[in-house]
């Protein structure tokens, strides 16, 4: 099973921010007859991409304390941090950009710190959804406000992206992926 997490903060004051496109991305993963559950300080959904399981999670604990939520489930259903898929707003890619890899820093991302700590590793996977850096003014501000309707539309663009990449990990592996998707473009 590779559990699937999507970094955000609850509540809909946060919904369409760039700090919450985790929580988007995962959104688009849902079946048609698909619910969440409340679950692991979280939402849960259990899932299958042809016939591969698949957990979703998107932690409820605000950005800064997601690897509660996410060491939680990953004890349940002993899933080992190798087949855990982080997918996170990135301010160092572009608008729109996506890239997969493995492990790495956290740059600064709160959520991702939290992950890191609470595993005790950086070894999982990453998908890095580009939102580009706010020309003047506060980054936390720019992660928590919504973007204006041109870029929220990018944006919107590279979440059906996002997910089409999240399909591809399970049905080709991580390596396979990763070679195919960070060889596009970096920005849609």
């Amino acid at each position: 099973m590779l559990l699937v997490v999507g970094l955000g903060n609850p509540g809909t004051r946060y919904s369409h921010t760039p700090h919450n496109v985790g929580f988007r991305v995962l959104d688009r993963l849902v079946p048609p007859a698909g619910s969440w559950n409340q679950r692991f300080d979280g939402e849960l959904l259990v899932t299958r991409v042809d016939e591969q399981p698949l957990a979703l999670l998107k932690p409820l604990t605000f950005m800064n304390a997601s690897g509660k939520s996410v060491s939680k489930a990953m004890s349940f259903f002993e899933i080992p941090v190798a087949s855990t898929l982080v997918v996170h707003d990135e301010l160092d890619l572009p608008l729109g950009a996506i890239k997969l890899k493995r492990g790495g820093r956290e740059a600064g991302h709160h959520g991702l710190e939290s992950v890191s700590a609470e595993l005790g590793s950086r070894d999982y996977l990453r998908l890095r959804v580009g939102v580009g850096k706010p020309v003047s003014g506060n980054i936390s501000d720019f992660l928590l406000q919504p973007l204006d309707a041109a870029a929220e539309q990018q944006l919107d663009t590279a979440l059906s992206r996002a997910r089409d990449v999240v399909e591809l990990v399970v049905r080709q592996g991580i390596e396979r992926a990763m070679n195919q998707v960070n060889r596009q473009p970096a920005v849609c």
